[in-house]
Order: structure tokens, then C-alpha cells, then sequence
């Protein structure tokens, strides 16, 4: 089933961009800087929307969804982790509070999921690594039950070790839980780890798409070959 579908989407960088998004993908989006990699990824939950064309999710026009709904739903974690002020709990029942569905007991399973120890419940965010910052990050945002996961770039500011933990944490919630991953990177081999699906995008449009393997090691397009000759 598709989870996503874009039909003739345009908003500037973007220009027409026509595909679906099945449930469980894991689709990684790569290109050259300025491509428009993070402007799409903002699409999915309403950060911006189209000038043209229509977004589905699950068959219905995403502007026809409640923003706060969607993104519940669909959540977001960015290159930097942008953490409330007060202490990690404060930070994941943020989010079910809101709908009043926060249990005292998540606390200890969302922790559990980004590999953090309980230990550090009510440690206020500003004393935490940032590696610790970007688990929390994420950890708020499962707080949510999402069905998607947008993820704009989460390691690139943290150092390979920390890196790779992430990775982890991200490869366990999409065997584990199942969870739709659509994720810009600029790493080739962190999107082979990690993607089943590849989008390669340049000047505002998905210029190759399909299994990630292909694009890889078969591309069909000669922007695609110079890109990964780079």
C-alpha cells in the first residue's frame, strides 16, 4: 500500500516530481548540495507545501489532514537535534502529552529503543553529549508512534562512533517496528546500510529512482555515473 504518493508536485527548487512511497520502504534520498533533498523531505509533514500538484498520504490529499495529526504520524528528526529546554523526560512526553496519551512507563521503553540508560531521565538536555542530544531527539519523536520517519542528515554532525550507534538504533526500528524511513544523507555507504529504495536528485528533480543496489552499482544515467565517480 502506498503510504505516499506524489502527483506533479512542484515548489521551488522542485519541479514536477511524480512517485510513491510503499509502507516499510526504506527509501534514501542522495545528490549534490543544492539538489533540493531537504526542501522534498519537508514536504512529507507540511514543513512547506506544493505550489502544484497533490500529496497522499494513504490515498488522501495530506492537506485535508490536521497538521498536528500528520505530524504525529509522520515524524521529523534534523541534521542538529533541537531539544526543548528542562531534562530528556520533559522532551519525550512532550509530544503524547499534547494528545493526552503520555504513560509513565514509555519512559523507560523509549529510552530503551535509542539505546540510552534510564539513568538519564531527568538530566537536564543541556548537560548531555551530542550523540545523547540526537538519541533524544529521536526518542521524542517515536514518542509519537509515528508510521514515518524523516530524517534530514541525523549523523553528519556526529563523530563515526556515535555515527554508527545511530545507525543501529535506525536499522533495530525499521526490522524491529517495522517504521517507513525516508532519509536524506550525503553518505553513499550509510545509505546502503541502511536503504532498500534510493531517489538520486539534482537541480530539483529525482533523476534516478528505484532499488538502491541498482542506482549504486547499475545507474542508468550519466549524472548519476559522474555523481558517483565524485
Amino acid at each position: 500500500m502506498d503510504v505516499f504518493r506524489f502527483e506533479r508536485v512542484t515548489k521551488a527548487p522542485l519541479r514536477n516530481l511524480n512517485f510513491s512511497i510503499q509502507e516499510k520502504d526504506k527509501v534514501m534520498i542522495f545528490g549534490p548540495s543544492g539538489a533540493g533533498k531537504s526542501s522534498l523531505l519537508f514536504l512529507f509533514n507540511r514543513l512547506s507545501d506544493p505550489d502544484e500538484g497533490v500529496i497522499y498520504l494513504q490515498n488522501q490529499p495530506i492537506i485535508d489532514c490536521p497538521i498536528p495529526t500528520l505530524r504525529k504520524r509522520v515524524g521529523l528528526v534534523l541534521q542538529a537535534p533541537h531539544l526543548f529546554p528542562g531534562t530528556v523526560k520533559d522532551n519525550i512526553k512532550y509530544g503524547p502529552s499534547l494528545f493526552g496519551e503520555w504513560q509513565e512507563e514509555q519512559a523507560e521503553q523509549l529510552l530503551d529503543y535509542v539505546q540510552l540508560p534510564m539513568a538519564l531521565l531527568n538530566r537536564d538536555v543541556e548537560d548531555l553529549s551530542g550523540g545523547e542530544k540526537q538519541r533524544v531527539s529521536l526518542a521524542r519523536t517515536l514518542a509519537n508512534s509515528p508510521d514515518v520517519l524523516l530524517l534530514d542528515e541525523p549523523t553528519s554532525s556526529l563523530d563515526y562512533r556515535t555515527a554508527e550507534e545511530i545507525e543501529e538504533v535506525l536499522e533495530c526500528l525499521s526490522q524491529e517496528h517495522r517504521i517507513t524511513l525516508i532519509m536524506v544523507t550525503h553518505n553513499l555507504k550509510q545509505a546502503e546500510r541502511l536503504g532498500d529504495k534510493g531517489f538520486f536528485m539534482m537541480n530539483g528533480e529525482i533523476v534516478e529512482s528505484g532499488d538502491l543496489q541498482d542506482l549504486l552499482y547499475e545507474p542508468t544515467t550519466d549524472a548519476l555515473n559522474r555523481y558517483l565517480d565524485e
